[in-house]
């Protein structure tokens, strides 16, 4: 129970974290451009804490899974909470274009600032996994070796999908179908040649596991330098693997259920503290580029989606209707909240219903 309440706390202060820098973002600009901002909030629900400070409210809400930064005229609020008239030009849609995409985009703009911070302090203070895509090691006997691959080797490619990462070659052999061939593009002395390989399955307490015999340099680097390389490789790595999972979502190679939610997090948060501050750290820069990645799809009701319609009335001349635009958003957040049901559902029946 109190390892759970521990948990509780973690997730609690890790979404938290990255919830008030997104919010902040769009706060932060909107006020900068003169926007009024009538309610700055951290989580959903019902209020907890508030203040007032000036125009705006700041408040913490019981449900630990999102937040908002309401302006003036995207919601149809037309008064302060004195009941004064807020005048048009403090509004969000009469600022000019530029300005409204700066505050729209900056959300999602300070989670990935937020990611590159915490990655170049885990790479600084603790050391840069090395995750250049070169074999470090073979097992002996097993298809890699037999298949003439050599220690040194750089995977440039595997059945033609690019590899800039050893996570990339991870990711793109955990979606290969169960004991099919794979083909490997390798660099050696600056030539190029390609291998089939076929994994070898074993029986492993009644599940069948396929082996590569292969592993890739895991040795900790140091110094500034490697840091920042560190940082833009694991985001680069982290936002290939995002797209990846959309491609494979609308194609249909993937099913929802692979996706996780809350109760998903929740659960990694739980096996992430057992290894400590670091990997905490970086899972929270993990959540972080995701939040920031989602919030740019142009879907209805999330930043990238009021992005597309700010450019589709760029392209008109003229701006949208604003009750077609607020149902089209409204739309989109009920789309949102009915996946986040399915999924949270799904979550809570892998725990509890096996």
């Amino acid at each position: 129970m109190i390892e759970a309440f521990i948990t509780l706390i973690y997730f609690a202060i890790i979404l938290g974290v990255i919830v008030l820098v997104h919010e902040f973002g769009h706060f932060f600009f909107a006020k900068k451009f003169g926007v009024f901002v009538h309610e700055f909030s951290i989580g959903m629900g019902p209020k907890i804490w508030g203040r007032r400070k000036g125009e705006t409210e700041y408040s913490i809400r019981a449900i630990p899974l999102g937040g908002y930064c309401s302006l003036a005229g995207e919601d149809g609020e037309e008064t302060d909470e004195d009941g004064k008239k807020i005048p048009r030009k403090r509004k969000l849609f009469a600022k000019t274009g530029w300005q409204r995409f700066i505050i729209l985009v900056m959300g999602a703009g300070n989670n990935f600032i937020l990611a590159l911070i915490l990655l170049f302090s885990i790479g600084l203070f603790v050391g840069s996994p090395n995750m250049d895509p070169v074999v470090n090691e073979l097992t002996p006997g097993y298809p890699m070796e037999k298949a003439g691959i050599q220690e040194g080797d750089k995977v440039i490619s595997i059945n033609g999908a690019k590899t800039k990462t050893s996570e990339d070659i991870q990711v793109r052999l955990s979606l290969v179908k169960a004991g099919s061939d794979v083909t490997f593009e390798i660099e050696r002395d600056g030539k190029r040649k390609e291998y089939k390989v076929t994994p070898v399955a074993k029986t492993e307490e009644g599940e069948k596991h396929y082996y590569y015999g292969i592993t890739f340099k895991t040795e900790m680097e140091h110094g500034v330098l490697n840091a920042l390389r560190y940082t833009f490789q694991k985001t680069g790595a982290l936002i290939r693997q995002m797209v990846l999972v959309l491609q494979l979502l609308f194609t249909g190679n993937l099913s929802i259920n692979r996706l996780g939610g809350p109760v998903a997090i929740y659960s990694t948060v739980g096996e992430a503290k057992m290894y400590g501050i670091a990997t905490l750290v970086q899972l929270t820069a993990l959540l972080s580029i995701n939040v920031g990645f989602i919030n740019l799809l142009p879907f209805p009701a999330v930043d990238g989606g009021r992005i597309l319609l700010l450019i589709i009335e760029k392209i008109k001349g003229k701006p949208l209707n604003p009750k077609v635009e607020e149902s089209i958003n409204l739309v989109g957040f009920i789309l949102l909240m009915i996946l986040a049901f399915y999924i949270t559902c799904h979550d809570l029946f892998n725990i509890f219903g096996k």
